[in-house]
């Protein structure tokens, strides 16, 4: 599977979490919205890394 494919798909992890997150904090299920906010963190973490790494592997093609 290619790189850009993982951090799309970890970017609209990121968003989703992000708003359930919100939903439950809204609602008050504290305990909850804390689950989605690390789902969220770990999950942006992924996409700045396939991110990243895709743009790296493209310039060192290019300059070969």
């Amino acid at each position: 599977m290619p790189r850009p494919r993982l951090a799309l798909y970890a970017f609209v992890v990121c968003v989703l979490s992000v708003v359930a997150a919100v939903v439950s904090f809204v609602e008050g299920t504290w305990g909850l919205g804390i689950v989605w906010v690390l789902l969220a963190g770990l999950s942006s973490n992924m996409c700045w890394y396939y991110y990243k790494r895709t743009k790296a592997e493209r310039g060192h093609s290019a300059t070969r």
